[in-house]
């Protein structure tokens, strides 16, 4: 049956990789990923990491999928600064080291953290399917806030009877070492008939940076015997038949393949790009119902005047000044705020009071509203309140003026019926229509 002649198939954005050949650069996305794309119904748009493609991204929309995979080492100041795991950096001589013995990974490509970083963001934005495969999976760690090793051999393992081999160039594709595969995820469910004991399996391995600390929206899938991450997914954002999908792989499924075969090494290693298309193809349908309904699925904000932005700004200010003093009180046991005004911490504290506008539902999905304000409520979530803390805020709403406090709760007011319109739309099915 041939396909209908109005029928779009989904578009699943690359990233290129860059290299040069015949002393010119070339641009290439490894055949495999491209196979398996256009194999499960989706059609790849190879996105060219070249200065300015930034601003032709809108040229796109909508976007119905983001895969991110080969290429060179993450920059480290995108990662490292002001993680103290991660303060004792490379040494000079162990930096050279590393670009002797990887000189096609060490190099840094600028354009292509940007552009990819870009495009996480936007997948994290607007719950656009995204599946990374080795550094497209550490780019989607840095992403959400997690930082990586430089070097796994220097950083992670540095003595030898430690060591697990995660890049051999003696024996590129055939190299396999074990992971453990964690039970309750897709990984597990994947590989379920083809692991052993239970739990193990091979997989294959080109990259000597990886995972340090976790972002913390996601949950591992599989680790390697030396505590590597080598999976993991956020279960918030996974449920590829309703078009949500958010993974990153460290080893590459779409390369273990039997020597001189193109036959998988296991049933299921094909299967993450196949979930993955059909969250591709599951948002690209809820995205055209949202058209023919005259609405639009993609998350966005509401716009608002100067003078409702500039409050909001007073609010972000105030909850960072919070967070702040919290940090200081916490890590040295004595309270050190930091240089404020008089009435900073007055717009938090007004909006914490106004919380009961919005119903259990209404913020429950609010929570689900991109990884700022996820991660935003996961940490409001560890830092309950002291009953304290409560009265000192109730305290320092009483100093307030009259006119201050009117001001304050006719913005929230105004917020919370914005709110509440938007979700209200989002939530409630439409109205059915009469047809001529």
């Amino acid at each position: 049956m041939s396909p209908s002649p109005d029928l779009i198939l989904p578009r699943v954005l690359i990233v290129s990789r860059r290299t040069v050949r015949k002393n010119k650069f070339v641009d290439f996305v490894g055949e495999y990923h491209l196979d398996l794309v256009v194999g499960y119904g989706a059609v790849p748009v190879i996105v060219p990491r070249v200065a300015g493609v930034h601003a032709m991204l809108d040229s796109f929309e909508p976007i119905h999928g983001v895969l991110l995979c080969e290429g060179e080492d993450i920059d480290p100041s995108l990662y490292n600064d002001g993680d103290d795991e991660a303060s004792d950096a490379l040494s000079p001589q162990q930096l050279e080291a590393v670009r002797r013995l990887h000189p096609s990974d060490a190099a840094v490509d600028h354009e292509k953290d940007s552009i990819e970083l870009l495009l996480a963001s936007r997948c994290l934005e607007r719950n656009v399917p995204f599946l990374g495969i080795c550094r497209g999976s550490q780019v989607l760690n840095v992403a959400c806030g997690g930082s990586l090793y430089q070097d796994v051999e220097q950083e992670l393992h540095p003595q030898n009877d430690a060591a697990v081999c995660h890049m051999d160039y003696r024996n590129y594709d055939g190299h396999r070492h074990p992971v453990r595969v964690l039970p309750g995820t897709p990984l597990h469910d994947w590989f379920a008939e083809s692991l052993l004991d239970g739990d193990q399996l091979m997989v294959n391995s080109y990259h000597h940076q990886g995972v340090r600390r976790l972002a913390e929206r996601f949950v591992p899938m599989a680790h390697a015997p030396d505590g590597l991450v080598e999976g993991f997914y956020d279960p918030d954002a996974y449920n590829p038949g309703e078009g949500k999908f958010l993974m990153g792989l460290q080893f590459h499924p779409e390369r273990m393949r039997k020597e001189g075969s193109d036959e998988f090494d296991y049933p299921g290693c094909a299967k993450a790009y196949q979930e993955f298309v059909r969250a591709v193809v599951a948002y690209q349908a809820k995205l055209a119902a949202a058209h023919v309904h005259g609405r639009s699925a993609v998350t966005t904000s509401p716009k608002l005047n100067r003078e409702v932005e500039k409050q909001r700004k007073v609010i972000g200010w105030s909850f960072s000044l919070a967070k702040n003093m919290h940090a200081s009180s916490d890590n040295t046991g004595a309270q050190h705020p930091a240089e404020h005004r008089d009435g900073d911490l007055d717009a938090g504290a007004e909006f914490l009071e106004s919380k009961t506008a919005l119903s259990v539902q209404q913020e429950k999905r609010l929570k689900q509203m991109g990884a700022t304000v996820r991660n935003a409520s996961a940490y409001m979530n560890r830092l309950k309140v002291s009953e304290e803390r409560e009265a000192a805020a109730r305290a320092l709403m009483a100093k307030m003026s009259v006119a201050q406090l009117a001001s304050l709760a006719a913005f929230y007011r105004a917020m919370g019926n914005v709110c509440s319109e938007v979700l209200d739309a989002k939530l409630q099915p439409p109205s059915p229509t009469l047809h001529e």
